[in-house]
């Protein structure tokens, strides 16, 4: 309870700016002696100062907190089959440094993570005391993580199996590591700094080379038993359809991620289409062909939308990754098959929004993982 309190107070103070320890009490639905009591070693130990008073009513000058966001750093790591990106990252996820390295097609687990250990080396040495403020690293990766071990358990997208990411990366670097699923990095960087900061539930479902959720339920990250929770990509929604990446069937991300609605378009049109911004390009030109591919894809993604709204309930989804930059050619039927599919209100309840995901949000997200752990581990 004392470590979820004060990542609250932290996580507080980062989304609403400098405030009082009464401000923060208030917000926080907790006493006053409670909020002193966690604050203090924060402040002690660096991750908070003082930065003032403020006088109210007449009283006694209420002292006022904000993040040291210059204090410390941490790196954020994002994983990919085509190339690792490491950000390094104050205490309220500013990035400051960036470093990133192509992965060799057919890769394995061993030559990814020395990639990403070697894109992390990089930004150690790119100022004189960046090794003594780093706190530690935070990783995203597709697929089911157990973040308590560190370990991805499976990644279709990656090719991998039982892979202990956060121990073989601490020990390379000799730093703490957190992993977890992409998605759920995502999440906690919308929860503390984006369109999450006002509400208590919340989904963030991705789409690009992969199809990933997360879940913010009750105002916390839900990740389920052993990390499975928010497998949206791995619904099946074609009972005949392709072969997916995890080797079922007819799987959601077999059927709109962005190397499915590729191969689709050359098949249907006898023509390759090698990226996204080409098949965008071809529809702003009026091939009436991608334009109905691209609906197809939309009708599946706000089905399984739908799926999620109806599930969980949640206040808001934000639809992100790299593929929602086409989001003007499947948003329309996406839009309304969850409509169409969702119960009662859930959709009408629900807010949607778009935010393209490119690399470097991806590993700011992962950077939040490592603030997250940081604040967490402070005694």
């Amino acid at each position: 309870m004392a470590d979820r309190t004060r990542a609250e107070i932290f996580a507080a103070l980062l989304t609403a700016g400098p405030s009082s320890r009464t401000d923060l009490a208030r917000r926080l639905g907790l006493s006053q002696s409670t909020v002193t009591r966690v604050v203090n070693p924060l402040v002690d130990t660096g991750y908070l100062v003082e930065v003032g008073a403020r006088t109210s009513g007449g009283g006694r000058p209420q002292r006022i907190l904000r993040v040291a966001r210059e204090r410390h750093l941490v790196a954020g790591v994002k994983l990919s089959p085509r190339s690792v990106v490491a950000v390094l990252a104050d205490l309220e996820a500013t990035i400051v440094g960036r470093s990133q390295l192509p992965v060799p097609p057919g890769a394995d687990a061993a030559e990814v993570l020395r990639l990403a250990g070697q894109a992390v080396e990089f930004l150690l040495g790119s100022g004189e005391d960046v090794g003594a403020r780093l706190l530690g690293v935070g990783v995203g990766v597709g697929g089911h993580v157990d973040a308590r071990t560190g370990r991805c358990v499976l990644s279709g997208v990656m090719g991998w199996h039982d892979v202990d990411v956060a121990g073989s990366l601490s020990a390379a670097l000799e730093l703490p590591v957190v992993v977890n699923n992409d998605a759920n990095a995502l999440l906690v960087a919308e929860q503390w700094f984006g369109a999450g900061r006002d509400c208590t539930s919340l989904a963030v479902v991705t789409v690009g080379a992969g199809v990933g959720c997360a879940l913010m339920l009750d105002g916390g990250l839900h990740t389920g038993f052993t990390g499975l929770a928010g497998e949206l990509g791995h619904i099946p929604v074609q009972f005949d359809g392709p072969v997916c990446s995890c080797g079922n069937r007819g799987c959601l991300e077999a059927v709109v991620s962005d190397q499915a609605v590729l191969s689709t378009i050359a098949e249907r049109t006898g023509m390759p289409c090698p990226s996204v911004a080409e098949a965008v390009a071809r529809a702003q030109a009026g091939d009436a062909v991608v334009r109905e591919v691209y609906a197809a894809m939309g009708t599946a993604l706000g089905r399984a939308m739908a799926t999620v709204c109806n599930l969980f309930n949640p206040e808001k989804i934000i639809l992100s990754g790299e593929g929602a930059r086409a989001y003007d050619l499947f948003g329309p039927a996406c839009r309304d098959a969850l409509a169409a599919h969702a119960f009662s209100t859930a959709a009408a309840d629900c807010e949607l929004l778009v935010h393209a995901a490119d690399d470097d949000l991806w590993a700011r997200g992962a950077a939040c993982l490592a603030i997250a752990e940081a604040v967490q581990a402070t005694r």
